[in-house]
């Protein structure tokens, strides 16, 4: 029976279910698959991209973990690819390869002064909340008033951390320091812009729901934003998640910290419907200090359009969340304006001939780009594997496909990687760091300490 070897970069939700997708699927040839990630914990945007008060999004894991602990996919964690191990590497000893690396940098927003001191991405500042080893231990948090543009769920997620009290979130696996740069955060106001309406936002309802259950938040709306168009009502009427978030925002306006008017929060989370970023100001350092935004309107199609009015508020730091960005791999066609690697149904193509490249797939957010919910990355899944199945004559040949290669090239380069017995142990000890405190877990940080917990013995 035909053998195949398969490498697959990226151990978060959408390689882990590529794995389990072709373990199960009915076929003609044995499977020995093996996962690469460049850090030492898997699961990606699971562990690093969710925020850590979202405990029924983060139930995924479970699932994960079932598919890893039956043992018979290999994993290779803190190694990177490019670096640590080739794309020549994998032709050396594997049939095909399949990239599920993601996409974890932030799109860009082309305004005047977006490079402004305190102009953050939201990307950084979730792998900082989230603990991702690769980022610094600290961010400052020293700004009263905050914008985050931007109406999707990253979005909602950073102005619930931002606007949330840290001790609100000791019963979650938030690090250490992150709880002590939360506690210490100057913030009181957070404003919250998207260019168009609320019936036409991108967040869900669950999303929305959770910021009006902040202890000691007030939710601010404004009346002007609620002048629904034919468009809007029908959204409304036609959606049930459309008309979920208007109900729950509809609450809101009749609460009496609306518009502004009174509320006895310490703190308060403003929502801008209608309004374009157009500008960010900066004061005499360079930080910036207010962002000027477009009011907009209902274009009567489900669009929106500018009405030339300019508005201004005051803030000391902004969070651009207008979506995350792939990043390119070295030896692998990548799509510069897209931020995916050009692919057909994860068949990754020739950039210029538009030609298959042969044993090359991919699949997730570095297949589609960064869209839809973590589920949605086991259809995607489904839909490589049919193609990898089906596409063996175009298999690499490997010179020594043998499973005790790997171990032996990372062993010959010096790389302390680890594997599934590394994250077990890891796992255990961020659960007992936990267990003192009375908490789930405490999610260790620095790469080294995660290392060393992986390889105790």
């Amino acid at each position: 029976m035909t053998k195949l070897r398969l490498a697959i970069v990226g151990a978060g939700p959408a390689g882990i279910y590529a794995a389990d997708i072709l373990l199960k699927a009915e076929r003609k040839f044995d499977v020995s698959i093996d996962l690469f990630d460049q850090l030492p914990a898997p699961y990606g945007l699971v562990r690093y991209g969710v925020a850590p008060d979202h405990p029924r999004i983060k139930g995924i894991i479970t699932a994960l973990r079932e598919v890893l602990d039956r043992g018979d996919i290999r994993i290779f964690g803190n190694v990177r690819f490019g670096t640590d191990i080739t794309l020549d590497d994998l032709k050396r000893h594997y049939n095909a390869v399949i990239f599920a690396t993601g996409a974890i940098r932030d799109a860009d927003l082309a305004i005047p002064g977006i490079g402004a001191k305190a102009s953050y991405g939201a990307a950084d500042f979730v792998s900082w909340y989230d603990g991702h080893p690769d980022f610094p231990r600290e961010w400052p948090l020293d700004a009263a008033s905050v914008a985050v543009v931007g109406n999707g769920n990253v979005a909602l997620d950073v102005a619930r951390m931002l606007a949330k009290h840290a001790d609100d979130l000791l019963a979650t696996e938030i690090p250490a320091n992150v709880y002590e740069g939360l506690a210490s955060s100057a913030v009181t106001d957070v404003h919250v812009f998207g260019r168009r309406g609320p019936a036409n936002v991108k967040f869900t309802p669950l999303e929305l729901r959770e910021l009006g259950e902040l202890r000691d938040v007030d939710m601010v709306v404004y009346d002007e934003d609620f002048v629904y168009d034919d468009a809007a009502r029908a959204a409304i009427a036609s959606n049930k998640q459309v008309m979920v978030i208007d109900r729950v925002l509809q609450s809101w306006r009749r609460r009496p910290s609306v518009n502004n008017a009174g509320g006895e929060a310490s703190r308060r989370l403003h929502l801008h419907f209608y309004a374009k970023p157009v500008e960010v100001k900066t004061d005499d350092t360079g930080r910036v200090s207010a962002l000027v935004y477009e009011r907009t309107r209902p274009d009567g199609e489900g669009g929106v359009e500018g009405t030339g009015e300019l508005r201004e508020v005051e803030v000391q730091a902004l969070y651009r969340a207008v979506g995350y960005f792939g990043s390119p791999l070295p030896g692998v066609p990548f799509d510069k304006r897209h931020g995916v690697i050009p692919n057909r149904e994860g068949q990754v193509l020739h950039k210029d001939s538009n030609q298959r490249v042969p044993g090359v797939y991919a699949t997730g957010w570095i297949k589609r780009g960064p869209v839809g919910l973590i589920g949605h990355t086991k259809s995607d899944a489904m839909e490589t594997i049919r193609h990898l199945i089906n596409g063996q004559g175009t298999w690499w040949d490997p010179e020594d496909p043998s499973e005790a290669s790997i171990p032996a090239l990372l062993e010959s380069r010096g790389i302390e990687w680890t594997d599934l017995e590394g994250w077990h142990r890891l796992d255990s000890h961020e659960m007992a760091l936990g267990a003192a405190e009375e908490r789930a877990r405490i999610k260790v940080v620095p790469r080294q300490d995660m290392l060393d917990a992986s390889r105790a013995q």
